[in-house]
């Protein structure tokens, strides 16, 4: 590890502040899991429509939760500098907040491997919120995408986190 890496906590750097694929050859293999969460809230008719499944798209829910679970498995051709990695599960997951006419999405992502999955769950709950968005535009322009956050992950070096 250079200096910089030391210094600055950024591993993504060299000692000369490019750049870099982290090498995570001498890593051991561990379970990790991350869980991930955002939300969108939306107009009450477009809330409606989603929540009873009558968008005149479809399953806006279903189709969420694919592209959620999709866009899990290709973060390493989105995000420069990510490993691709063999993901051992990807679940979305959806609440539904009556109260502010909201979605919550929670993504969970798991591996068996050298690094962990946090950009996968983000990336998920990202994914399956712009797929929402899509799919109820045409009755709600106004929804707004908030909070994405990393909520729990587990395994690794750095050991356990808990937001």
């Amino acid at each position: 590890m250079s200096q910089m890496d030391k210094d600055s906590g950024f591993t993504h750097f060299d000692g000369d502040g490019n750049a870099r694929m982290v090498d995570v050859s001498g890593k051991s293999d561990s379970a990790r899991v991350a869980l991930a969460a955002g939300s969108i809230s939306m107009s009450a008719p477009a809330y409606a429509l989603v929540k009873s499944g009558a968008m005149a798209k479809g399953d806006v829910l279903g189709v969420a939760r694919l592209a959620g679970i999709m866009a899990a498995k290709k973060v390493d051709e989105l995000i420069p500098l990510t490993h691709p990695l063999m993901i051992t599960k990807v679940n979305v997951d959806f609440v539904f907040h009556d109260e502010d006419c909201s979605i919550e999405i929670q993504a969970t992502v798991g591996i068996c491997g050298k690094t962990g999955v946090e950009m996968e769950a983000l990336t998920a709950v990202s994914m399956a919120a712009l797929t929402i968005y899509d799919m109820c535009k045409a009755v709600d322009k106004t929804m707004v995408i908030n909070n994405i956050r990393l909520l729990r992950k587990t395994g690794g070096k750095s050991g356990t986190f808990v937001r």
